[in-house]
C-alpha cells in the first residue's frame, strides 16, 4: 500500500518532503508546544524522530502525515497513527497522535486532520480499534480526543514506560475509538 494523502476542507495530509524538516523542528524546539512532553529536541533529535516516522511508514504504508494548509501550503504540523512502540497491557495496538504549531491551534485544524486520519483508520486499513494517550495535565488533546468520540479506558491508564519512574509526565490516560462506535 502507498502512503495516501487526504484532503479535508481546509488540509491536506501528504507525506513527508526533506523541506519540511526545519519546520518540524522548529515545531520541537517550541516549549510551549512540548511542554506535556519531556523536553524540547534539538535539529538533530527531530531529524531522528523524523527518520523513525518514515520508518514507520515504509514498513506499514501508513504513519504520521504532515499537515499542510490548502490554501497556502503551510506547514501546520504532523498527525497520523502509529503502532505503538513499547509493551503495555493494551498494545499490541495503533494510536492516533498530532503535534501542531502553537500558531495553528485552537482553530479546528487537528480535529479536521484526525477526523480524515480516524476514517483512513477504519475504512482503509480495516482496524478495529484505534487508542490514544496523553499525560493528565493535557487537556486540549483529551478535549479533543472526547470530540473524536474516543471513550476515555479509566482501567487502562498507565506509566509510560519510556520515562523513569518518578517522572511527573510518567502518569497518561487511555481514550479507546472502537470502528462500530466511529460509524
Amino acid at each position: 500500500m502507498t502512503f495516501p494523502c487526504l484532503t479535508t476542507e481546509r488540509l491536506l495530509l501528504r507525506p513527508w518532503r526533506a523541506d519540511d524538516l526545519p519546520a518540524f523542528a522548529a515545531m520541537n524546539a517550541d516549549p510551549e508546544v512540548m511542554r506535556h512532553f519531556p523536553g524540547c529536541m534539538s535539529r538533530e533529535e527531530s531529524d531522528l524522530l523524523a527518520g523513525r516516522i518514515l520508518v514507520h511508514v515504509d514498513t506499514y504504508g501508513f504513519g504520521q502525515w504532515v499537515i499542510e494548509r490548502r490554501e497556502d501550503g503551510a506547514f501546520i504540523g504532523v498527525l497520523g497513527l502509529q503502532w505503538i512502540p513499547f509493551e503495555a497491557s493494551f498494545t499490541p495496538a495503533v494510536e492516533i497522535g498530532w503535534r501542531l504549531h502553537a500558531a495553528y491551534w485552537r482553530q479546528g485544524y487537528a480535529l479536521e486532520a484526525a477526523r480524515a486520519a480516524l476514517g483512513f483508520a477504519f475504512e482503509t486499513l480495516a482496524l478495529d480499534e484505534v487508542l490514544a494517550f496523553t499525560v493528565p495535565a493535557n487537556l486540549p488533546s483529551q478535549g479533543l480526543m472526547q470530540r473524536l468520540g474516543m471513550r476515555r479506558d479509566v482501567h487502562g491508564d498507565f506509566e509510560h514506560p519510556n520515562l523513569p519512574e518518578g517522572h511527573a509526565l510518567r502518569p497518561h490516560v487511555l481514550y479507546r475509538l472502537r470502528r462500530e462506535d466511529w460509524a
